[in-house]
């Protein structure tokens, strides 16, 4: 690993900088002066970046100077749509992610519970039946036998469905009148009971039954979630959905200097009501934390055969998936943001959950265009190729996540059939058509880790191997680099203070110990963050 070199370098200058950093090489993604060789710090904020001479006047007798030689510096990655506390709390929960098997699942819960006080609920969070050789939705019956004394929840790997077992379901009180609440969808065994698995809306039938996490809760996952995201070169996260408990949270770390990751948080517009949001809008709080957006979930996910599309799946006819928010209240809450300036980002996957976004989008402007507004459809993953340019035309940001494309290559394809497939997971169409596409993970349903978003962005392969997943979509490394910095710093209105290395940004960078715009993709994943840097302070 490189190490750097520290070393106090005296002058008489008063001006001085707090800290001198030189590299092999800095990538600014600043027009101006795109590649530098060193950059000072003073403060909270980048006082030079150039060469030697540019920095020379402002050493002083009490300047940092670290060397990081052959390293390559890259302002700070944001994951532009991730869910923070559910990090932290994936951290405590069984990891059900990487399970090849219903067997498996059912082993690492049947373990937890032998240490877990009978009764006590058990939660664990990320199986994919995609992953199985037997692909269909798995049953409770299994799971029931292997734990019958602990009431069970165990959310798929998008969020988007979940599976109870027997003791679960006696909590909520679900037997076979079970209905199928709007926006969701109950799977059931041959006698009309419910299998377990719930999907979209449904899961709060039984989700709504487990405790409430406390608020010492929400302190400690987002605490543990800020030391992973730092750890892996992540210097911001836009929180997609979060509740006034966590956005209370959130200000109390602000303000006690224990939040040090800037966190760009969307209210949940299904449990904060619009009465609300001009109560909780703030921008730059304590320099790290901002409310000004809300997240709507206008369909399901393409997993669990939620999304929504115009079409059937091809495999699974008959079902076209679910609209978990009806477009006219998708269209009314966009109406009561307009009202308040508040940000709308919304969730939409299928084509036909897209298309009704952007129709609630443009009824609501009044058919104008508004890239002033900088609304979002977060994911965009399955868009007609009639609606792809409505985006540019209206000023609407896809804000999309590249290990989607790579974790879903596999099977996708036979959910949408090949013609869909021409809008799908479309980044270069996109950015042809004029788009940026701040870019993120979802985590925890992927990996919290840039580098793997990074390597995924450029490359379309698999982390494990293979083929690239439709070659013709990937990003350039720059393109890759500035979905991750610029465009998602952007995406927040927030380009003017971060994503670019110029003086008086914000000092939030990267140290890495190789340069991602000139190796070979994959060694983009064992590339090692040797620091990061987030208000010129290096966080640990």
């Amino acid at each position: 690993m490189l190490a750097p070199l520290l070393a106090v370098l005296v002058s008489g200058n008063s001006d001085s900088a707090d800290i001198v950093l030189r590299a092999g090489r800095i990538h600014t993604l600043d027009p101006a002066r795109p590649a530098a060789k060193v950059l000072a710090v003073r403060g909270d904020r980048i006082v030079a970046v150039g060469e030697e001479a540019d920095v020379a006047s402002l050493l002083g007798p009490d300047t940092r100077v670290l060397e990081f030689p052959g390293a390559t510096v890259v302002p700070g990655l944001i994951d532009a749509h991730a869910h923070f506390a559910s990090l932290g709390q994936s951290l405590e929960t069984v990891d059900l992610v990487g399970t090849r098997s219903y067997e498996e699942v059912i082993s690492r819960v049947a373990e937890r519970a032998r240490s877990t006080p009978p009764g006590r609920w058990i939660l664990g969070r990320g199986w994919d039946q995609n992953d199985w050789a037997a692909k269909a939705f798995p049953d409770h019956r299994a799971l029931s036998t292997a734990v019958p004394e602990h009431p069970v929840w165990l959310s798929r790997v998008d969020g988007h469905a979940g599976l109870a077992n027997a003791a679960a379901l006696r909590e909520a009180g679900l037997d076979a009148s079970a209905a199928d609440p709007p926006g969701g969808k109950v799977h059931r065994l041959e006698d009309g009971t419910p299998s377990g698995v719930f999907v979209d809306d449904a899961m709060a039938l039984v989700s709504r039954k487990i405790p409430s996490p406390s608020r010492e809760d929400l302190r400690r996952w987002i605490l543990r979630a800020q030391a992973e995201c730092l750890k892996s070169g992540l210097t911001g996260v836009h929180d997609a959905g979060v509740g006034e408990d966590t956005v209370s949270v959130y200000r109390e770390l602000a303000d006690s200097g224990a939040l040090r990751l800037r966190v760009y948080a969307m209210f949940a517009g299904d449990t904060v009501p619009p009465e609300r949001w001009s109560a909780l809008r703030e921008v730059g709080r304590k320099g790290v934390l901002t409310t000004r957006a809300i997240k709507i979930v206008a369909d399901g996910a393409l997993g669990s055969r939620g999304a929504a599309l115009l079409e059937d799946y091809a495999d699974d006819p008959g079902n076209r998936g679910l609209l978990t928010t009806p477009p006219e209240r998708v269209e009314a809450l966009c109406r009561e943001a307009l009202a308040r300036e508040i940000q709308v980002c919304v969730h939409a996957i299928g084509d036909r959950g897209n298309r009704g976004v952007l129709d609630a989008f443009e009824k609501s402007w009044g058919g104008k265009s508004r890239p002033d507004l900088r609304w979002r459809i977060e994911h965009a993953q399955v868009v007609s190729l009639q609606d792809l340019p409505r985006f540019p035309r209206l000023g609407v940001i896809p804000s999309m996540q590249p290990t989607h494309a790579t974790s879903d290559g596999p099977w996708a394809p036979a959910r949408v059939g090949p013609e869909r497939m021409k809008g799908a997971y479309a980044w270069r169409r996109f950015l042809e058509a004029g788009c940026r596409i701040p870019a993120g993970s979802d985590f925890p349903v992927e990996s919290h880790d840039p580098r793997k978003g990074l390597f995924a962005a450029i490359s379309r392969e698999p982390e494990s191997g293979g083929a690239p997943f439709d070659a013709s979509q990937k990003m350039t490394p720059e393109e890759a680099l500035r979905s991750f910095t610029l465009d998602a710093a952007a995406a927040a209105f927030e380009e003017g203070e971060k994503g670019s290395l110029a003086p008086g940004k914000l000092a939030d960078f990267v140290v890495l110990d190789r340069d991602p715009l000139a190796v070979a993709p994959r060694e983009i994943l064992s590339a090692k963050v040797l620091a990061t840097f987030v208000g010129g302070a290096e966080a640990r």
